[in-house]
């Protein structure tokens, strides 16, 4: 059967028959089960991005405060400039072959990546990893919502200080977020929203340009920073160089570790970006410009900058809207802080709505389209009160770590089963089928050896994370977590 459907929030929609009796539901292939397909999530008929739309998905990905203040942080270790480049390197390479893997069977059927899981999990068993990676999207969604939000309140009241009583939580607040906060916080949710609504043919336009943009001032803010300190007062040492002779492997190591684990939610469910590629090339000469290639250039841009604010302010500013608040010019500050939000925008939609929108849709079709699960998702980043969760170190420790623990483990089996038990090889129809016969029924629809695998890896995992005498592990959690899922679910697939 080789019928495919529209992307998702698109209405052309071909005529299916349900001949084999799987739905009444026109836009859903012949014998595709309802329960188990929609129009967005049945395979894809055309895969038009190239190499270039998957670059500009890891700059939208790279390109916000968050990654500014990240590579920023890794030159800040103590230890020299090249050193950081070697891990920034070897790290960022792991990733760009990690996403390879993890892109093939979503690029070769055009499928996301919880209907992916399906091969591994079982029909209904794929709900798992999928409403685990939603709920990491979800509070993720929220919090980068939130601090964007928050740098947007910054420069309005650099300009409109006689709205500062209303930024005051205590005064003019309601559950624990300011009248100016919400106001913020809503505005940016909206945006989000807007650009989510019109289908991915739209975000792929939105990561087209903002990935660019925010470039462009990046080199634009560096250039003046240069300017203003003088290159012969700059150094790339942030931290200082604190380590010496092979003191600094296990630092470099971490730091490598660190790169991985920055990616590894946006790296686990690539599927959803991958399954639009034209090709697999396409898709890894993408993961190659957007990976190694642009993560070094913007970690550089981003180092220089930061480290021009000590002979400039006085200070080390690892914050880019704080820097561009500095700055004496307005339409400088409003333009750097317009960027960096539409840069925020950028990687939440592309890390946390587009993933959330299959995963919700994924655990019921009939009830859950695309655009209702991405929404879904929205509607709960705004009850978990994010600045809540942000503004309390412990709440948000256990709460993503615990979550973030399971990333690993999925990783593992996923790609132990792909490449190792099915050989590459999957029945695509046989996704959508809740027929016994189905290659991917198992038992009642799971896959109970790839549970058993996942959960005490996830356990392990979650010990590293939370135990305080084994903190020195917690850096290397998501390694730990998916060579035991790959060691277990190798171990019992047998």
């Amino acid at each position: 059967m080789a019928q495919f459907s529209a992307a998702p929030g698109s209405s052309t929609i071909p005529p299916y028959g349900n001949e084999d009796g799987g739905s009444n539901d026109p836009s859903i292939p012949a014998g595709y089960s309802d329960r188990l397909c929609n129009e967005d999530l049945a395979p894809l008929r055309h895969q038009t991005w190239g190499a270039y739309n998957i670059f500009a998905f890891w700059m939208s990905d790279v390109h916000s405060v968050g990654g500014y203040v990240f590579a920023g942080s890794l030159f800040a270790l103590g230890l020299t400039s090249w050193q950081v480049l070697v891990a920034l390197l070897v790290g960022i390479g792991i990733v760009n072959g990690l996403c390879n893997l993890i892109a093939k069977p979503s690029q070769t059927h055009g499928v996301p990546y919880p209907v992916a899981c399906r091969a591994t999990f079982g029909v209904l068993g794929a709900n798992l990893p999928a409403v685990i990676r939603g709920l990491i999207a979800v509070a993720w969604y929220g919090i980068q919502t939130y601090l964007a939000s928050s740098a947007l309140v910054i420069v309005v009241l650099k300009f409109v200080p006689q709205l500062l009583p209303y930024a005051d939580v205590h005064h003019h607040g309601f559950m624990g977020l300011s009248t100016l906060g919400w106001a913020g916080f809503m505005l940016l949710w909206v945006l989000q929203a807007l650009v989510f609504w019109h289908g991915m043919e739209t975000i792929k336009k939105f990561i087209d340009f903002a990935g660019p943009a925010v470039y462009v001032v990046m080199f634009i803010l560096a250039g003046y920073m240069v300017y203003r300190a003088g290159w012969r007062n700059i150094g790339i040492n942030l931290g200082g160089v604190k380590y010496h002779g092979m003191e600094v492997v296990p630092v470099m190591i971490t730091a490598t570790s660190l790169v991985v684990s920055y990616f590894s939610g946006p790296m686990l469910n690539f599927g959803d970006f991958s399954r639009y590629g034209k090709s697999f090339a396409s898709v890894r000469r993408g993961n190659f410009w957007g990976l190694p290639v642009n993560f070094l250039a913007f970690s550089l841009v981003t180092v220089v900058t930061t480290a021009a604010t000590l002979p400039v302010f006085g200070q080390l500013i690892t914050d880019p809207v704080e820097t561009v608040g500095r700055i004496d010019y307005p339409t400088a500050v409003i333009l750097g802080a317009l960027t960096f939000t539409i840069a925020t925008i950028g990687i939440n939609i592309v890390a946390n709505f587009v993933s959330p929108a299959f995963d919700f849709s994924n655990v019921a079709p009939r009830l859950i389209s695309w655009r209702a699960g991405g929404m879904l998702a929205a509607v709960a980043s705004i009850f978990i009160t994010p600045w809540n969760l942000f503004n309390n170190p412990a709440v948000i420790h256990y709460t993503l770590d615990v979550l973030g623990s399971f990333i690993g483990p999925l990783y593992g089996v996923l790609i132990v089963d792909y490449y190792l038990v099915k050989r590459q090889k999957i029945v695509l129809d046989d996704l959508y089928t809740m027929a016994p016969t189905g290659s991917y029924w198992y038992r009642n629809g799971v896959n109970y050896r790839a549970v058993a695998a996942l959960l005490p890896a996830a356990i392990i995992a979650v010990i590293c994370v939370m135990v305080p005498s084994l903190d020195g592990m917690a850096n290397f959690s998501w390694f730990i977590g998916a060579g035991l899922g790959a060691l277990f679910y190798r171990l019992l697939a047998r």
